[in-house]
């Protein structure tokens, strides 16, 4: 049985002055794996690699693991490509781990990158970029495509992080009790936090420090997205960023020569998914999936969640983090990334997670003997990864926890699809366009326990619903609408 280990990370970033100029994405992967390669002081690993895996991104490239091969001059090696999803870097380097350990690979080389700075200013412009066609099939897809919204959600237009998440938070403001301004201040204070830590993260996008009132306030440079979010407490997807990384045997790791002061382990992996549809959870406030699949993972570990030195929450919106974080057993008062965060340091679609193991290796490898805790996360709080990482080695092997069946069996919700009569609020999101607050999306509980969702366009109560708790109101639905009484 083979040992994993990382031995290469690397994570880049250009800021382009005029559109139409810099590197696409491609380029971006391509000069991010030769760094990853450089940093475990062995270039040839790129040529030497079995397996080249890409994290999907907003391209159209259809193999672009063939053209990183290419450029590798790496004829042999497989090609891989995942779908989309946020989970799906974690959940990579969890199955790379078990194939090297296994023995089915030898050096497994992960990449990703994305240019959302770059198409959003040459968007603006009417500039058309003009990037490589790589078409092809890959070698293999890891993971599986499938649809995050059911289609009652799809017919009421609540199919955007932007609608779903800020359901959740406020789901969870009503769970814990807490009020308008209250809950305001302390997520703000949060994503505070994550701020302070991305100013002090060099490969961070926004590495200005933001205070809360910043943070919470709408602005013109803070204009309110979906209520209770700002856009400082949206994920930031215009950011031209690459990451990679290099994963190989320890017995090929020790071959080559590779300085030990490099190596960090994967302990642990973990990887399960909530009940795929938003309109079949038990609740809207919490995470089944992570708190089986997490404590499983730090019970592989012999780790207590207080035994873990540095933590890296998926940090989408702040409702990701604060689930994730009662779900593990963490003290939410901690700094909860090691990045800053898919604000701050930058959220390349579903590139973030290399971003965040890149880091953790960085600090991992400044102190042997402490251990990190990663998470991902994609869709609507929906497929989950977790990964463990030391520097020092395991008292075991790397082990991998997939525990779907156990979480399949927990509570499912039914759906009312076209109900007329009266609810509960459950959550809510307000969506605003540039001229203020638009409409209101409302998950309500039927008196029977289903789930049901309409919409409200009264803009006197949209405009309530930001200043005041809806959720637990009785509200009347009739089809796709709501109607609350005067």
């Amino acid at each position: 049985m083979e040992t994993p280990v990382l031995v290469g990370v690397a994570q880049l970033e250009q800021r382009i002055q005029a559109p139409g100029e810099g590197k696409e994405p491609i380029e971006l992967m391509i000069d991010a794996c030769r760094m990853a390669a450089a940093d475990a002081g062995h270039p040839a690993l790129l040529a030497q690699a079995n397996s080249v895996r890409v994290i999907r991104g907003w391209w159209r490239y259809q193999n672009p693991a063939k053209a990183l091969c290419e450029a590798f001059g790496n004829n042999r090696a497989q090609t891989a490509i995942t779908p989309y999803g946020g989970n799906m870097v974690q959940s990579v380097v969890n199955r790379s781990a078990l194939e090297i350990q296994s023995g089915e690979h030898e050096v497994i080389l992960i990449t990703g990158a994305e240019c959302g700075y770059s198409q959003a200013k040459a968007r603006r412009a009417g500039v058309k970029l003009k990037w490589r066609d790589i078409d092809g099939t890959p070698d293999l897809q890891i993971g599986e495509e499938a649809p995050m919204s059911h289609p009652r959600e799809v017919a009421l237009d609540i199919v955007r992080p932007t609608h779903m998440y800020p359901i959740m938070e406020l789901a969870r403001r009503h769970h814990l009790g807490e009020g308008v301004s209250q809950h305001l201040r302390r997520i703000s204070e949060l994503w505070a936090g994550f701020s302070a830590v991305a100013a002090e993260n060099p490969h961070a996008w926004l590495r200005e420090a933001k205070s809360a009132e910043e943070i919470r306030t709408p602005s013109a440079a803070n204009r309110s997205v979906s209520y209770p979010y700002p856009k400082l407490m949206n994920s930031n997807n215009n950011v031209d960023q690459g990451a990679a990384l290099v994963l190989c045997s320890e017995r090929k790791a020790a071959a080559l020569g590779i300085d030990r002061d490099k190596w960090v382990y994967p302990w642990v992996g973990a990887d399960a998914h909530d009940h795929k549809f938003v309109s079949n959870r038990d609740n809207l406030h919490s995470s089944p999936a992570i708190r089986v699949a997490g404590g499983r993972a730090l019970e592989l570990a012999g780790l207590a969640p207080e035994d873990l030195d540095w933590v890296d929450l998926y940090s989408c919106f702040p409702i990701a983090v604060q689930v994730a974080a009662a779900e593990l057993g963490l003290d939410p008062t901690r700094p909860l990334s090691v990045t800053g965060g898919l604000t701050f340091a930058g959220g390349p679609l579903n590139n973030y997670v290399m971003h965040a193991i890149a880091r953790m290796a960085e600090l991992l490898r400044t102190a042997p003997g402490k251990k990190g805790l990663v998470s991902a996360n994609g869709g609507f709080l929906t497929k989950h990864a977790i990964g463990i990482y030391s520097a020092e080695p395991a008292s075991r092997p790397f082990q991998h926890a997939a525990p779907q069946a156990e979480v399949d069996a927990l509570p499912f919700r039914e759906l009312a699809e076209d109900h007329k009569g009266d609810a509960t609020v459950e959550g809510y999101a307000v969506i605003y366009n540039g001229a203020g607050p638009q409409l209101a999306h409302i998950a309500a509980r039927l008196d029977g326990g289903e789930r049901a969702w309409a919409n409200c366009r009264d803009a006197d109560v949209v405009t309530a619903m930001t200043q005041e708790e809806f959720c637990g109101r009785r509200v009347h639905l009739d089809g796709d609408r709501a109607r609350f009484a005067a």
